[in-house]
C-alpha cells in the first residue's frame, strides 16, 4: 500500500465567511417618493374646475370650464405613472423586511404588500383616462361635451382610491403588535390609518382615502428608512 506525500495532496482551501451586509432601504426612500408626488400631486392636477360653480350639472358648460387644463390632465397620467412604479418598488421591499421578522408562512409580508400592489395598480388605470381627454381637450376634431363629462368623472376618482392601503396597514398593525415585526409606534399609527381608510369606504368620500393613505406610506417609509439608517450607525 502506498502512501500518498503530504507535499503531493491538492491544498484545500479555507472556507470564505460570508460577511453578512445589511438590508438596503432604497425600497423605504422609494416608497416615500411616491407619496411625496403622489398626495400633492394628484390634489393640484384634480383642480381642472371649481366644482362651487355647477359646471357640473351642464356638460356643456364643463367642457368649457376645462377647456385650458390640457397641461394639468399630461401633469397627472405622469404622476399617476411615477407613483405606481415607486408604490411597486414600496410593495416588495416592505414585503421583504417583514418577512424578515415574522414567523414562517405569516400572512402579513404578502397582505402589506398586496394592498400596495393593488393601489399601485388602480393609480395606474386612473392615469390611463388622461390620454383619451387630453385628446379631447386639444384635438382638431371637437369631443362629444358628454363624453368629456364622462372622462372627468374616471379622471376625478379612479387614481384617488387608495383604500386599498388600508389592507396593507391593518397588515402591519397586526404583524408589529403580536410579533413585533415593526417598532409599537408604526404599529399604532398603522392601526389608526387603517382605521380612517376603512371609514373612507363606509362614506361616499373613497377620494379621501389618498390623504390617509398617503401619509401611511410616507410615515412607513420614512420609519423604515432613517430605522435602517440608525442600524447601520450603531453596526459601526
Amino acid at each position: 500500500m502506498t502512501t500518498a506525500h503530504p507535499a503531493s495532496l491538492p491544498a484545500v482551501s479555507p472556507p470564505r465567511a460570508h460577511t453578512a451586509h445589511p438590508a438596503g432601504r432604497a425600497w423605504a426612500w422609494t416608497g416615500l417618493a411616491g407619496a411625496v408626488v403622489g398626495v400633492p400631486g394628484l390634489m393640484v392636477t384634480g383642480n381642472t374646475y371649481d366644482a362651487s360653480t355647477g359646471v357640473v350639472a351642464d356638460n356643456d358648460e364643463l367642457l368649457a370650464a376645462v377647456a385650458d387644463s390640457a397641461g394639468l390632465v399630461w401633469a397627472q397620467q405622469a404622476v399617476c405613472g411615477v407613483v405606481a412604479a415607486c408604490f411597486l418598488v414600496f410593495a416588495v421591499g416592505l414585503r421583504r423586511s417583514l418577512a424578515r421578522q415574522e414567523p414562517a408562512n405569516s400572512l402579513v409580508p404578502g397582505l402589506a404588500a398586496a394592498g400596495v400592489v393593488v393601489t399601485a395598480a388602480a393609480v395606474l388605470v386612473g392615469g390611463g383616462i388622461c390620454t383619451e381627454l387630453y385628446w379631447a381637450l386639444t384635438g382638431d376634431q371637437p369631443f362629444d361635451a358628454d363624453t368629456v363629462g364622462a372622462h372627468l368623472a374616471l379622471y376625478n376618482t379612479i387614481p384617488w382610491l387608495w383604500a386599498a392601503l388600508g389592507v396593507s396597514a391593518a397588515a402591519v398593525a397586526l404583524g408589529g403588535l403580536r410579533h413585533g415585526s415593526v417598532g409599537r409606534p408604526t404599529a399604532v399609527f398603522s392601526l389608526v390609518m387603517a382605521l380612517l381608510l376603512a371609514a373612507t369606504q363606509v362614506f361616499p368620500v373613497q377620494y379621501v382615502a389618498v390623504v390617509p393613505g398617503g401619509l401611511w406610506v410616507a410615515v412607513t417609509a420614512l420609519t423604515a428608512a432613517l430605522g435602517a439608517r440608525q442600524d447601520g450607525t450603531r453596526a459601526r
